[in-house]
């Protein structure tokens, strides 16, 4: 357990909003999650309390009502596979054994008919699940939700075997696999279905376009990882977070580390903004659509995680804030130097692009949170 650490606001230029229903979206995923026995009684019973169904609510404040419960159903269910399956169970150590019960819970999301962990809660609320999106999405949007759940499964094996060893990731491999790990890939597909769009592949597979999900992504596990920091540090077992990361690949303090962490975000928030202004300017009303259902998946992801009470952790509370700022801490429009991400840059052209630049080791970490210019 390190030292207290107090999170500062994090910026957003993106407003906040939620579905007029939130209230009612909650009530039916905890009946949904009770239904489905999902996890067991006292993992159910704190997830329960952590606002999923706001938290979807959040994430689609104007979708149909029936996907945003479909979706708050679903990420509660990430989080029994998360928290019962790898992070709080002896399975979360074994990544072979993992391997075989993540591959029958894909069987079961491939053809929910197949008997296939027959009784098992987790398979039998991801049936349910199988049955809503085929429901409410097209046959390429089911396909894509299949595909998008097997990435996740995979990162978390890989997870798991970073678990088991007790080793720390090189920051590049750490953001490659948080990109899947954060199960942020697999709400993609929802936000389609939430405003009943499907976009095309021509749009979608578009490098551009699929740059600006995968900033989506970084700027969610990042924050989350941020806001999550107290409660998993705080764990008894092993924690893998991008503070903890960046200690060891620089061997800097975990105040350090915050900053930052932060600066890395705001400096990929302001250039999600960007692009997304690039994008828009040419793209079909379909994507339009999509890049402002990412925005407000970031916002609601931050919106959430500073007032739920899985990372508020009233018992041992956290030090987090409870506003946004409005000015990023990094507006730098040179790239971050790490590989797997650094091409993003070359996607917007930079007005200004000064030489500094955050995750370069210990030369920029202690002025990475200060404007660039």
């Amino acid at each position: 357990m390190g030292p207290e650490l107090t999170v500062p606001p994090t910026y957003s230029p993106i407003p906040p909003a939620i579905h007029p229903r939130h209230e009612e979206i909650e009530a039916r995923t905890t009946a949904w999650a009770k239904r489905f026995s999902i996890g067991s009684d006292e993992l159910r019973g704190r997830l329960v309390t952590h606002g999923i169904g706001g938290f979807s609510a959040r994430i689609l404040p104007e979708g149909r009502e029936e996907v945003v419960s479909l979706l708050a159903d679903f990420v509660l269910w990430l989080f029994g596979v998360d928290d019962g399956c790898c992070e709080e169970s002896d399975l979360g150590h074994d990544p072979g054994e993992l391997t075989g019960v993540l591959h029958r819970l894909l069987r079961v999301a491939q053809n929910p008919e197949a008997p296939v962990l027959p009784g098992d809660s987790l398979a039998e609320g991801l049936r349910d699940l199988r049955h809503r999106v085929s429901r409410y999405g097209t046959a390429g949007q089911a396909a894509r939700w299949i595909d998008a759940l097997r990435e996740y499964f995979f990162s978390v094996v890989w997870e798991a075997s970073y678990r088991r060893s007790g080793a720390v990731p090189s920051l590049p491999d750490y953001t490659l696999m948080r990109l899947y790990d954060g199960a942020t890939s697999v709400v993609l597909p929802l936000l389609e279905m939430g405003h009943g769009y499907e976009l095309q592949p021509h749009e979608r597979e578009h490098t551009s376009v699929r740059a600006a999900a995968e900033m989506a992504s970084f700027i969610i596990t990042w924050d989350n990882d941020i806001f999550s920091h107290h409660k998993e540090s705080r764990g008894p077992g092993y924690y893998l977070n991008v503070l903890r990361v960046l200690q060891t690949e620089y061997g800097i303090s975990q105040d350090e580390a915050l900053t930052t962490a932060i600066a890395q975000r705001d400096r990929v928030m302001t250039l999600f903004m960007r692009l997304s202004a690039q994008l828009r300017q040419q793209g079909s009303p379909q994507l339009r659509q999509y890049l402002h259902n990412l925005g407000s998946f970031i916002r609601g992801s931050q919106d959430w995680g500073i007032t739920s009470l899985r990372y508020t952790t009233p018992d041992d509370p956290a030090r987090l804030p409870s506003t946004l700022r409005s000015t990023p801490t990094d507006d730098s429009h040179a790239p971050l130097d790490i590989p797997v991400i650094s091409w993003w840059w070359d996607l917007v052209p930079a007005v200004h692009a000064p030489a500094r630049e955050v995750g370069d080791g210990a030369r920029t970490h202690a002025c990475a949170a200060q404007p660039a210019g």
